[in-house]
């Protein structure tokens, strides 16, 4: 497995040319397409966080690939301000003062915005180009984005040096002529950084909440009616008020995200990214649907490091999606588990998604409190994969790969320890220390130390370059996205109105928690479908959260609940889009491979309601309740995955229709809180269970095709399916499917 990372000489695995429909090498598949809008979907950087993969995104086109502009001067001038930027970041973190000076919070974020903004409009295009014109652009950054550039340092380094006077004189709202003049061009340098970072969709959403508190006092509907601000004032307040694009999302991504979007970068380009494919492969390729299995455990392994569905897809993809086709599943399948796995990075512990580090202001406690939180239920989420893909594989005789073409799983860890050590001390070193923001940084010494003394590892200037050009690119896109999102916050924050909605919110639906998370789940998922996942977090934090807490769901599951459901629009129609790539990689329909993944990952839509129920399941309570929530839910995960499959797991056998809806009932009651509900649950479950195992046996048919794939001994064979079954034989496998054993139980995991 080569490393995902190229320089911008060179195409990334999404960058190969092609179209989805043409067949061409495993490792260069065409490019997915968008349905909507018929633009390619290319990769963004790996650790784009979950915000770098949204449908309207030019900077998936040139953020993240080959780019002509990027010529030595530029590329030089990106790792210039990079390491400024992060050493900026580790002087806050760290309270180094250089020379005696103390950096004012504000003076701080105007300093980061100085050095990442500038790398935007350096590395992103004004406008999108078609689908194979970055060979035809010009070399180098074109004048008016210079221009841009030096406007925004310009502005940003104004008002660091005034920092201290911002604060003490109030020139939010009373400013210098000077001042207020900058303050238009910060804006609407903001907002043009924000459209090339995330789009037009959410450059309009931004826009148009930033310019509310103009109109907030004359708007006919009294729900939305605020304190109204002159268009001056507002420019200030915008600028320089600590509540809209300096508010508390950039002040989190100064003091804890940007550290740790460098440990993800730092650990691929060190040769994590591999070793975690290799040891999945080790540990999961021999058992059947090994080949899924791998793709799910290397695609939560990116996750971990990075966060973003559609880079993950891009990047795993090309070597897991032609290994499942090889291997028997269907191509609609195989795209389906790729986007599925990958898309559960935004909430995959330890380095988790932009979102989650935004939690940490919100919700008011340490990451260490969310990462605990999130992790049973990322493992419910992978859960629930697992075994649809081993019942997948069951009833179409799918076997693991030959141990002998397997790599070790001994050699691997003794190969790659040092990636599995790293993690371990991050995740200790975050329970144990008392500034969170800066353990990533020691481990990537740690990591940067290991590259460069571990023989197997190629680390030498051009790889130092690689990955300082991947560190700016991924720290320029989020601090662009997450400065321009604080709009949004300003303009709800400003008017009052944020407080408003939330006390409507709740008199509208009365004391039903019930209905108002599902009206959540819909507005989560609607935003999720043009926003980032960042914008629309910090949106319904605002808005939806505190109408939800207010009737007693406990805060992180409220947030959670936010993440989760505003989260699976990458592989829901129509929209889908970690779902359409995969498609582009697999060559199956985009829409069929949508309503797979949709099924695989029908866990992601349930969990959230569980957990928001019972807070238990977020690690919220006694340790006793939270150890018995942990084994009803997975007892639950097990019977959705069953009912949703068709296939029993361990009973080994194929279910019927209305075992499969009693599976479903029961599992989910065991999500819901209250002993007798879980116990009614446990109990159809439990009875399910008993008569699948007592029904006699019968010949296995693969639910895709019809056809038998294996005819256990004394089992019935049904009458319309005696005519396929002579096809293949007793025991045989659909074609490009290897023989099933009879013994089945040994190769399920």
């Amino acid at each position: 497995m080569s490393t995902p990372y190229q320089t911008d000489d060179a195409a990334g695995p999404a960058s190969a040319s092609g179209s989805a429909g043409t067949a061409g090498p495993i490792t260069t598949p065409g490019p997915a397409i968008d349905p909507r809008t018929g633009a390619e979907i290319t990769a963004t950087h790996p650790h784009g966080g979950d915000d770098a993969a949204q449908p309207t995104m030019p900077s998936d086109v040139s953020l993240h690939d080959a780019s002509p502009r990027l010529t030595p001067f530029w590329r030089s001038l990106v790792i210039v301000l990079t390491v400024v930027g992060v050493l900026l970041t580790m002087n806050q973190v760290f309270f180094w003062n250089v020379g005696g000076v103390t950096i004012p919070t504000n003076s701080f974020l105007y300093l980061l915005i100085a050095v990442f903004v500038p790398i935007v409009f350096i590395v992103t295009p004004i406008r999108k180009h078609a689908p194979g014109a970055a060979a035809r652009q010009r070399r180098g950054v074109p004048w008016y984005d210079v221009l841009l550039l030096l406007a925004g340092v310009g502005t940003s380094a104004y008002f660091a040096v005034h920092g201290i006077e911002i604060q003490e004189y109030g020139w939010q709202y009373m400013a210098p002529t000077l001042a207020t003049v900058l303050s238009f061009v910060f804006w609407a340098l903001i907002l043009e950084t924000l459209r090339r970072a995330a789009g037009l969709v959410v450059l309009v959403i931004a826009f148009l909440f930033s310019v509310y508190p103009l109109f907030a006092g004359i708007i006919p509907l009294s729900f939305l009616q605020g304190i109204s601000y002159d268009l001056p004032t507002l420019a200030q307040v915008h600028t320089m008020g600590v509540d809209s694009v300096l508010g508390l999302p950039l002040q989190t991504a100064g003091t804890i995200l940007v550290g740790f979007l460098l440990f993800g970068v730092v650990l691929q380009h060190t040769g994590g990214a591999d070793f975690f494919h290799e040891l999945s492969m080790a540990v999961f390729g021999r058992y059947r649907g090994g080949s899924a299995k791998v793709a799910v455990a290397s695609s939560a392994a990116m996750g971990m490091m990075s966060g973003s569905a559609v880079s993950n897809v891009l990047t795993t993809g090309p070597m897991t999606i032609p290994a499942m086709k090889r291997s028997g599943f269907s191509a609609r399948v195989a795209g389906a588990v790729e986007a599925t796995a990958s898309s559960g990075g935004s909430i995959t512990p330890p380095i988790m998604g932009t979102a989650a580090f935004l939690m940490v202001s919100f919700v008011g406690v340490p990451y260490t409190s969310i990462l605990v939180a999130a992790t049973i239920p990322a493992i419910l989420y992978y859960l629930g994969i697992f075994l649809q893909i081993d019942g997948y594989a069951a009833q179409r005789g799918l076997r693991g790969t030959p141990k002998n073409l397997l790599p070790r799983a001994r050699h691997a860890l003794a190969m790659g320890w040092p990636y599995l050590g790293a993690l371990a001390v991050l995740t200790a070193l975050l329970f144990t220390t008392d500034s969170e923001a800066r353990v990533p940084y020691w481990v990537v010494a740690i990591l940067l130390l290991i590259a460069l003394v571990k023989p197997s590892v190629t680390f030498g200037p051009r790889q130092w370059v690689d990955m300082g050009v991947d560190v700016g690119k991924t720290l320029a896109q989020i601090v662009g996205i997450i400065a321009g999102v604080g709009l949004i916050l300003g303009g709800l924050t400003a008017t009052g109105v944020a407080l408003s909605l939330s006390r409507d919110l709740v008199a509208l639906v009365g004391d039903n928690v019930v209905l108002i998370l599902i009206a959540g789940a819909v507005v989560c998922f609607i935003l999720g479908m043009g926003l980032t996942i960042s914008a629309a977090y910090v949106f319904l934090a605002i808005v939806m959260v505190p109408a939800v807490t207010a009737l007693g769901v406990d805060p992180i599951a409220a947030h959670l609940f936010v993440i989760y459901w505003a989260s699976v629009s990458y592989i829901t129609p129509p929209v889908g889009l970690a779902a359409f790539a995969a498609a582009g990689i697999s060559k199956a329909s985009p829409m069929a491979t949508c309503f797979s993944a949709m099924k695989l990952g029908a866990v992601k839509y349930v969990v959230p309601f569980g957990f928001a129920l019972n807070p238990a399941l977020v690690a919220q309570g006694e340790p006793v309740h939270i150890g018995l929530a942990f084994l009803s839910s997975l007892v639950a995960v097990y019977a959705i995955a069953a009912a949703m499959g068709g296939w029993l797991t361990f009973v080994e056998r194929q279910l019927p229709l209305y075992l499969r809806v009693v599976l479903a009932v029961g599992g989910f009651m065991m999500f819901l809180p209250g002993a007798p509900v879980t116990l009614i649950g446990l109990a159809l479950v439990v009875a399910a269970a008993v008569l699948a195992r007592l029904r006699r046996p019968r010949a296995v048919v693969d639910p895709e095709t019809g056809q038998i794939t294996r005819v256990p001994e004394g089992a019935e064979v049904p009458d319309a399916a005696r005519g396929t079954h002579g096809a293949h034989g007793t025991g045989g496998a659909p074609a490009g499917a290897h023989a099933p054993h009879e013994n089945t139980k040994e190769n399920a995991s």
